[in-house]
């Protein structure tokens, strides 16, 4: 019998104490960790039947209560510590339906909100765009509307002035591919004014590019003995260290971006076909060879690392609620892969650069590392390659009067 199942929950939340029990499961928490939970659940149930109150009644202000009323709370204080487990189990009855939603506090300011809404909603009916890049261009948005816009009816009146203002407050804060991509996000949102009557001109042409030189010096990968130091780092002995062992050898190895590598699915590896199906930018889908070294790390993490649990993502959170881990997590398995081995902190971009370097100096032609890494130019790929000189001598035009 499983400890959970020992704690007996009575009162108005009994109806839902199995499926409780059920998610806690679902998500990988310890039996210990699920019988606290649940003790915290039986004893706001029993709380609710004290109070005559039912469970339609959790609201933020009955939750407040019931902390305030524990054992050592106090009646009026600013913030408390919640009892273990109450955050979870509010969200799982929100979920089934049987407590209120949150309350939504409203950041409608000027109904910029609603104007920022509006264009997420043109973006993706009539641009097709994909839901990563609407979450950016949302973002933009918001930025240029809260530094440039007190209210919707402002934007009759925006100038050139005031977009050129927002773009130079950008430069000192951002790199040359991070404003590029500022810049392409608020050209969407101008023509986006401009299409849906907001502006009487189009302020496009005011939004102005950076130049983004190709010639930035050296190919960024790392040198092959630096790949083989962070991989070394990794505690191969413990679930962590198996999966991000896998990571990395899937960054240096398949070249993938942090989201594709996020964003596998236990699906998307096929052990008999020998390959790999990557979800790339623009919702792009890709079938890459699986590489034995790469198809072995990953099957040594799913045995003896993994845990066994509903979520379909690859790679997953250390501890529970297991979830897939995001963009932004691989690369904190990267960074902290670099301070192990005590090598400067990159992000896990660096590694993709790192993948068509080594393939560079095993002889591959440099359309071959384009459809590795999936580029649609090969001047793209040139930029893997900034200090091979044979290697870009393949995209040189021939002198049109022959050898100079």
């Amino acid at each position: 019998m499983k400890k959970s199942t020992r704690v007996l929950v009575t009162g108005p939340l009994a109806p839902y104490a199995a499926g409780y029990r059920a998610e806690l499961d679902a998500q990988g928490y310890s039996p210990w960790t699920a019988v606290s939970y649940l003790y915290s659940f039986a004893r706001l149930s029993r709380w609710l039947t004290a109070q005559g109150l039912t469970a339609a009644d959790l609201d933020g202000v009955c939750v407040d209560r019931f902390v305030a009323d524990r054992p050592g709370g106090r009646p009026g204080a600013v913030r408390r510590a919640t009892p273990r487990g109450t955050s979870s189990l509010l969200g799982y009855l929100q979920r089934v339906g049987a407590a209120p939603a949150p309350a939504v506090v409203s950041t409608d300011v000027g109904g910029r909100e609603a104007l920022v809404n509006e264009f997420a909603w043109f973006l993706r009916t009539e641009r097709g765009l994909a839901e990563t890049t609407i979450d950016w261009y949302r973002r933009v948005a918001a930025l240029f509307l809260s530094a440039q816009v007190d209210d919707v009816t402002d934007v009759a009146v925006l100038g050139a002035r005031q977009v050129n203002a927002f773009v130079l407050a950008q430069i000192g804060r951002r790199g040359t591919g991070s404003l590029n991509n500022v810049v392409t996000a608020l050209r969407a949102l101008l023509r986006f004014f401009y299409l849906r009557g907001y502006t009487a001109t189009s302020l496009v042409g005011a939004a102005p590019r950076t130049v983004g030189w190709r010639d930035r010096g050296p190919s960024r990968g790392l040198a092959a003995e630096q790949v083989a130091r962070l991989l070394a780092g990794c505690d191969r002995r413990t679930s962590t260290g198996r999966r991000d062992f896998a990571i990395l050898t899937v960054l240096t190895r398949l070249g993938l971006r942090a989201n594709e590598v996020a964003t596998l699915r236990l699906e998307d590896v096929d052990w008999r076909a020998g390959e790999i199906t990557v979800h790339g930018k623009g919702n792009r889908t890709d079938r890459l060879p699986l590489p034995v070294d790469v198809g072995q790390a990953i099957a040594d993490y799913c045995r003896r690392g993994r845990p066994r649990v509903e979520c379909r993502a690859v790679f997953v959170q250390a501890r529970a609620p297991y979830a897939g881990l995001t963009s932004a997590a691989v690369s904190k398995v990267v960074e902290a892969a670099c301070r192990r081995a005590g090598l400067p902190e990159v992000g896990a971009h660096r590694l993709r650069h790192t993948a068509a370097a080594a393939l560079r100096r095993a002889g591959a032609p440099l359309f071959e590392i384009g459809q590795l890494l999936r580029h649609q130019h090969a001047v793209t790929t040139a930029g893997y390659a900034r200090d091979d000189e044979a290697a870009l001598a393949e995209l040189a035009r021939r002198w049109p009067g022959g050898a100079a």
